[in-house]
């Protein structure tokens, strides 16, 4: 993340001189294109919260691209140009995306709106094997927290609002349509998980889910940090093999884009068996294609833990 941070401020060095021409000509064609608004969201929750609630009169791109680890994402001068020429820009906060803020302050369009769609959210602190974690570090995966996602929706819709004010009522029963989907994807988790024999998720990547687990109860024992790059020790290794054993578990999940070699390793150790646990942050490319959605997403994760925790 240090690195992602002094590329970033190379990189400004360098676009700065070359953002002015696209800029204009960008703004340009906003004014005389088809009056959406145009939105640029880093993760893919933000994008499909956006999606839905600016509909027809949002035009929503995902700037880390499909297939690409959030985690290990770095900017180019391309993306930053990008930002500028949108009317708004969305990131989950500086703890997720702490090469955000270089590049609003290097922001050009004094009208863009910027969204930190973590504002008013109730954060947990991070659990890292990463030394390089910054001491305080709060952990990013806001969205796996259904309350959380519901202010998330709710800034982006106040955030579209002061772009179209005109548009406020349609803004905010949109995002309304959305929080009750995801009351309701809460109630079924919330009922399963309820039900399950295991309470624990051993987890073979980094440490995503440790919002969903204090939601519902559960214990989290990842293999890593926050970071994907956080690479595990031999002691947290048998730590888990060792917790495996003890509670007669039977399966380990694996993570989304990320080789899933630790959770092989530790699997092979205890003749568990695998399953995918995704995170949300990003989709593969035939997902994305495919359209689908974040609630899908979550949805077949509910399938997941329902078969690797025994739930009824």
């Amino acid at each position: 993340m240090k690195r992602a941070v002094v590329v970033i401020i190379a990189l400004m060095a360098i676009v700065g001189v070359i953002i002015a021409l696209p800029l204009i000509k960008g703004n340009k064609r906003q004014g005389a294109g088809s009056g959406k608004i145009k939105i640029v969201t880093t993760l893919f929750p933000l994008y499909d919260m956006a999606k839905n609630i600016g509909k027809d009169k949002a035009h929503v791109s995902l700037l880390i691209p499909p297939g690409v680890e959030p985690h290990a994402f770095e900017p180019k001068p391309s993306d930053i140009i990008k930002i500028n020429e949108a009317h708004c820009f969305i990131y989950t906060g500086r703890f997720m995306e702490p090469w955000a803020e270089d590049i609003i302050k290097g922001v050009v369009n004094k009208k863009l709106i910027v969204v930190d769609a973590s504002k008013a959210t109730r954060m947990i602190p991070a659990v890292s094997s990463d030394k390089d974690e910054p001491s305080g570090a709060l952990d990013p995966h806001i969205w796996l927290d259904f309350d959380n996602a519901k202010i998330m929706a709710k800034n982006i819709a106040e955030a579209l609002a002061a772009k179209d004010p005109a548009a406020q009522a349609f803004f905010n029963q949109n995002a309304d349509a959305y929080n009750t989907k995801l009351a309701e994807l809460d109630a079924a988790f919330r009922k399963t998980l309820g039900t399950c024999k295991s309470k624990v998720i051993v987890y073979g990547g980094h440490y995503a889910f440790g919002y969903l687990a204090k939601r519902y109860g559960l214990r989290y024992m990842a293999a890593q940090g926050v970071a994907p790059d956080a690479e595990p020790t031999a002691r947290d290794l048998v730590r888990l093999v060792e917790q495996i054993k003890k509670n007669n578990i039977h399966y380990v999940f694996y993570e989304e884009l990320t080789s899933p070699k630790i959770a092989e390793t530790i699997a092979g150790e205890t003749h568990a068996k695998l399953l995918l646990l995704n995170a949300a942050h990003n989709l593969t490319k035939d997902q994305f294609e495919r359209g689908v959605s974040f609630f899908e997403i979550l949805n077949t994760d509910l399938e997941q833990l329902k078969i690797g925790l025994e739930c009824r």
